[in-house]
């Protein structure tokens, strides 16, 4: 295996949101979005799809920051990702009889719902098309655009079906950063981490993956170059979690991290480092 890139095993764990108030965060995720409690206290719920795995954790903040969108390096948004075109559908109707304010985009690889949390931490719900479908440019760069969502098409393959919340097979498909260099950033997470390049202008925006994915992250400066980063109060992401298939890949990781003289908390089966807009990243293996 190449250990100059990242493993094509791994997979997004889950995300750790900031928000301002729990209890009006839990009624959002759970009502509006379709995610269920696996278990709370007084500052912290963990969300779950299939009632087993949390996907989302929301933790309350004191003194709670909620920025307007787009004003620092951070969460642009997290993306929940469905098992297919019907839950997309289920998804998407039960968001309008929520009265949600929904942007939308057919990427040609996936079809994708975008809204804002009560704290203004982006979503997107997403459902991706088939991988044999993708195509790749000249320089074998995925292509995406961004065209209409066929919503039509979607509400009527939920038509006559029960929205009972999101699927068991939902999780985090991919997340999306603001960020204040692109330059800095694209260093971090590909020469050092090893993610791949998977579609970039080389100005203001990249999609890196691992395993030939679309994208398990997206970088970009549309914020503003040098954008200011977030505050510690502020509402948005505190960390996401990436899993690893095993122990040498792990390791892989860890050595590249120390070599790049990146400051880390290690542990056998875990690795915590920062990104450079200050976001958590904990990389793990639940293998033994």
């Amino acid at each position: 295996m190449d250990t100059h890139v990242i493993s094509p095993a791994l997979e997004i764990g889950l995300v750790k949101i900031k928000v301002s108030q729990l209890e009006r965060s839990i009624v959002y995720y759970t009502e509006v979005i379709g995610l269920q409690v696996l278990q709370q206290d007084d500052t912290t719920a963990h969300l779950s799809a299939d009632g087993i795995h949390p996907i989302v954790i929301i933790k309350e903040i004191a003194n709670a920051v909620i920025l307007p969108p787009q004003s620092a390096a951070g969460l642009y948004h997290f993306a929940i990702l469905l098992p297919d075109r019907v839950s997309l559908g289920l998804a998407l109707r039960n968001l309008l009889q929520h009265r949600q304010n929904i942007g939308q985009g057919d990427h040609l690889v996936s079809e994708a719902l975008y809204l804002n949390d009560p704290d203004n931490n982006g979503i997107e719900i997403y459902a991706d098309r088939p991988k044999e479908t993708w195509q790749k440019d000249e320089h074998g760069y995925i292509i995406m655009g961004t065209e209409p969502v066929d919503v039509e098409g979607l509400l009527e393959l939920a038509e006559g079906k029960t929205w009972t919340g999101l699927p068991a097979g939902t999780k985090i498909g991919h997340v999306h950063f603001h960020v204040s260099d692109l330059s800095e950033a694209r260093r971090f997470y590909v020469d050092v981490l090893g993610f791949e390049m998977m579609l970039t202008d080389n100005r203001s925006v990249a999609f890196i993956a691992a395993g030939g994915y679309h994208h398990h992250l997206g970088l970009n400066t549309w914020a503003g170059v040098g954008v200011k980063k977030a505050p510690a109060n502020a509402a948005g992401i505190d960390y996401y979690s990436l899993q690893l298939p095993d122990r040498q890949a792990l390791d892989e990781v860890k050595a590249r991290v120390r070599s790049a003289g990146i400051p880390a908390d290690e542990e056998e089966q875990f690795l915590w480092v920062t990104d450079p807009s200050h976001i958590r990243i904990l990389f793990y293996t639940a293998a033994v």
